[in-house]
């Protein structure tokens, strides 16, 4: 995509598509290779321009490569259009529209960006070190669903620790509700939670108050409704290859120039516009490229370069756990900053539940594992996976900690569960202190899902509002995909699944977050482990290479060392996420104090003021006693004069 296109001597756009302001006026341009003529139809009425004759209509200029344009001196911000094409009597929106009003089958409106008073001129952006990513849906993260209640959360969300919100996708979409995967078009942020501008508000106090926004972006399908790209160009999609949502973008075939620069565009739109720190970039394994360059790649030196000088952070999703994504350029990789960890949260779910079903098969929740994950990242990285009959995953020892994003919770995986119930509901609550505890502090970048932090009482279920045909479908498909969890595919359960297509299910998804003060315990917990995260030099150095090291004590107690910068400024943490363990004999070098020191206590996941138990002193002699189903940060002390052994 170039970075910018010379319409005249003083009339520069910045993205290859859509409507913008420019110094004589508002310039439309648009991809119709297939297309002899463009015709744009406006009206400044709030009308529906396919059943009303227009104001205006104009015909749009063939530039000899497909694309389409003119400019127009006279046209106001919140003009309504669309485009007529060739001798079909429909018009449509614009395949780039800024914004849809009255969702993806109605006019186009025209915005201007330009008119946006931001004051964020000193905020650099971020990287990924340090920071604590929050999964966030506008449409339930408050009751009324919108930018302007969610932005009023901010100061608190910064307060708990938080550094890096993630939206899930806004592109809008048909209907009242949605997880918003299936969008349509993809530079319009959904009129369902507000204008364009109330979403720059919500990224401008976002810096205000030190928090960087990332935006979720779909780029290997369209939604199945609303969707008029075919209208334009054929081109838009791909025939040889099989997507598993719908028909798969077009980014290395016949004619995909024009593909290609359309989705550039739209990477470095929402960085360029609404001031967004970065991406995360959905189900990768789904984008299909054999081109020189992927265009996965293409995005992130797209996305990077529309920020630049400020730093942007792009985060992905890969189901096979491939590192090539998050190799740089030279080493022949795209240059992603982070993936997501499935093994940690699969291996995390069975710990909690006890249950390995379905693609939890490959796990059995044990410490080797957490050992493992927090050394090496994924689990699998070219091993046999008997749940998909191949191997899964590629060698990526090297990788440092930061670059993997393990969570408890996400979206997906509170829907998968066919309850929507969120996971401290689906163990005990000392295991799912501990098992936070050890999420929180691992050197990996960790992930909350919205109300994670207070517990919320809420569910997340799947929710998507289509018309009778799709929403048959959509529920249809839902109810296969959950029975791959046998417990899910009884008679009985598939009977109680929540209907995606019910407005009760998406209401019952909303947070109340009264739960906040309700759960007080819980959100404690989280604040102290996000602060202690942050402001402990050990904790804050853990996400360097070769900075931790950890070992088995049984089949379900570990023990984790950080490595202090200085020598016998280390910590430990110690879980146990079985019964009590009396440690005799204590053959493991990871346990031994610094010299002339021993160990005491720096938190407990059984502090009474987190709900639990309580924990007696660290014994400074003989074996250790560890609770049952207890995390413990342990750091070096010089022992009291007249030291007793504490062992009970």
């Amino acid at each position: 995509m170039s970075e910018q296109i010379t319409i005249d001597s003083v009339n520069v756009r910045r993205f290859p598509v859509g409507v913008e302001r420019l110094e004589k006026g508002m310039h439309f341009r648009v991809w119709a290779p297939e297309r002899k003529t463009v015709r744009l139809v406006m009206s400044s009425r709030n009308e529906d321009l396919a059943r009303v004759p227009p104001s205006i209509e104009v015909e749009l200029q063939a530039e000899g490569n497909g694309y389409f344009s003119a400019l127009l001196p006279d046209v106001g911000v919140g003009t309504l259009y669309r485009y007529l094409l060739d001798d079909d009597p429909q018009s449509y929106p614009d395949p780039a529209s800024r914004f849809q009003p009255q969702g993806p089958h109605g006019p186009s409106q025209v915005i201007d960006a330009s008119t946006f008073d931001w004051t964020d001129a000193a905020w650099l952006g971020i990287e990924l070190q340090g920071q604590v990513i929050y999964e966030m849906h506008i449409g339930t993260f408050t009751h009324e669903g919108n930018w302007v209640e969610a932005t009023k959360e901010l100061p608190e969300l910064a307060k708990l620790g938080v550094t890096v919100l993630e939206i899930m996708p806004v592109a809008d979409f048909p209907g009242r509700f949605g997880w918003g995967y299936d969008g349509v078009n993809l530079f319009a942020p959904t009129r369902l939670y507000g204008t364009p501008d109330e979403f720059r508000q919500f990224v401008n106090q976002a810096h205000t108050v030190g928090l960087g926004v990332i935006l979720d972006v779909v780029f290997n399908h369209f939604g199945p409704d609303g969707n008029y790209l075919g209208k334009f160009s054929n081109d838009y999609f791909s025939s040889h290859y099989e997507c598993e949502w719908g028909d798969a973008l077009n980014f290395d075939g016949p004619n995909s120039d024009g593909v290609r620069d359309y989705v550039l565009a739209n990477a470095a739109y929402w960085i360029k516009e609404f001031h967004l720190d970065g991406l995360r970039i959905d189900a990768t394994q789904q984008i299909f490229d054999s081109s020189p360059e992927h265009i996965i790649a293409a995005v992130v030196q797209a996305a990077r370069s529309a920020g630049a000088p400020r730093k942007v952070l792009i985060v992905g999703e890969n189901e096979p756990q491939d590192t090539k994504l998050f190799l740089p350029h030279e080493r022949g990789g795209y240059g992603i900053d982070a993936l997501w960890n499935d093994d940690f949260h699969h291996t995390a779910m069975v710990a909690m539940t006890g249950r390995a079903d379905a693609y939890y098969s490959d796990y059995r929740g044990t410490a080797q594992e957490f050992v493992s994950t927090l050394k090496r990242g994924f689990l699998y990285q070219g091993q046999w996976y008997s749940w998909q009959n191949k191997p899964r995953g590629t060698l990526a020892l090297d990788i440092a900690p930061a670059k993997y994003v393990n969570f408890i919770q996400n979206h997906d995986q509170l829907a998968n569960s066919g309850s929507g119930k969120r996971v401290h509901l689906l163990t005990s609550p000392n295991r799912y202190r501990a098992l936070t505890a050890l999420f929180l502090l691992a050197p990996q970048t960790p992930m909350l899902f919205q109300g994670q932090e207070f517990a919320a009482t809420s569910p997340f279920f799947y929710f998507a509002d289509h018309n009778e045909e799709i929403a048959y479908l959509v529920a249809r498909g839902r109810s296969d995909f959950l029975a791959q969890f046998r417990s899910l595919a009884t008679p009985e359960m598939q009977a109680r699944m929540p209907d995606p297509g019910d407005p009760l299910t998406f209401t019952h998804s909303k947070l109340n977050l009264n739960d906040r003060n309700l759960h007080k315990e819980e959100y404690a917990l989280h604040r102290d482990l996000l602060r202690l995260r942050r402001d402990d030099p050990v904790f804050q150095s853990s996400q360097q290479s070769n900075r931790i090291d950890g070992a088995v004590l049984s089949p379900d107690a570990l023990v984790m060392r950080f490595f202090g910068e200085n020598p016998g400024d280390d910590r430990l943490l110690v879980v146990n996420l079985s019964r009590d363990l009396h440690l005799v004999p204590a053959p493991e070098p990871l346990l031994a104090p610094p010299e002339d020191c021993v160990w005491d206590t720096v938190w407990s996941s059984e502090d009474p003021q987190y709900g639990g138990l309580g924990m007696p002193p660290w014994p400074t002699k003989g074996n250790w006693y560890i609770q049952g189903e207890s995390a413990v940060v342990l750091n070096p002390v010089n022992p009291p004069k007249g030291t007793v052994n504490h062992e009970q």
